[in-house]
């Protein structure tokens, strides 16, 4: 038996993020596939066996049960002692960095990607446009952060570039524009990422790719 559990499913960057950080720090574990395009997640068993928010990723490792990417990341840091933030003022960036990711980076792309690719109606145009104009916002303080240095917070990676790398691998046509193209900083960055050893693309690392049609 794996030493840790993910619950997750390929086109989640939120899962992908964890998914990720296993793997780069070398962890035993295995994905437990969760059926969110049929409702798994919204369902009483789900809720109360596994969590209560109905969210995934969800990571078990021993009698923890442990939910929101931010905590198993920093969790997972701590126990390998790997993408650790070092001293105080680095841990306060590196969190500063995570809660703009999850409220205006990846928030902004999973919302925007949903509606565009995934969802099962089209999209109001009037919505896109609003979140196409916020996330060009966001993405362009990310890009003139990362202008002047290799890691969001130095010289070395953290789990604040895993947090806000989670949704920026998935193909293009899924958002419609090129991430890496239309801000090259943000390109050179999810390069540097993409060699570290062992990464690997969010649909070769959980399961629930292509999603039947």
């Amino acid at each position: 038996m794996a030493e840790f559990e993910l619950y997750c499913f390929a086109q989640s960057g939120n899962a992908y993020r964890v998914a990720l950080m296993l793997t780069l720090i070398g962890a035993d574990w295995r994905p437990i596939f969760v059926d969110f395009f049929n409702g798994e997640t919204r369902t009483p068993e789900y809720r109360e066996k596994v969590n209560e928010m109905g969210e995934a990723p969800v990571l078990v490792h021993g009698g923890r049960r442990l939910t929101q990417s931010a905590v198993c990341l920093t969790y997972l840091a701590e126990r390998s002692g790997q993408f650790q933030p070092q001293s105080e003022d680095e841990r306060l960036e590196a969190l500063r960095w995570i809660v703009f990711d999850n409220q205006k980076v990846g928030g902004f792309l999973a919302t925007y990607r949903f509606l565009r690719s995934l969802a099962p109606t089209p999209p109001d145009p009037a919505v896109l446009a609003f979140l196409k104009a916020r996330l060009d916002g966001s993405l362009a303080i990310v890009d003139k952060r990362l202008a002047g240095r290799p890691f969001l917070i130095g010289e070395r990676p953290t789990i604040a570039d895993l947090s806000m790398c989670g949704y920026m691998y998935y193909p293009s046509e899924e958002f419609g524009f090129d991430i890496p193209a239309t801000y090259p900083n943000i390109g050179g960055w999810l390069d540097r990422i993409k060699a570290l050893p062992g990464w690997r693309h969010p649909y070769d690392l959980m399961p629930g790719h292509p999603l039947p049609r």
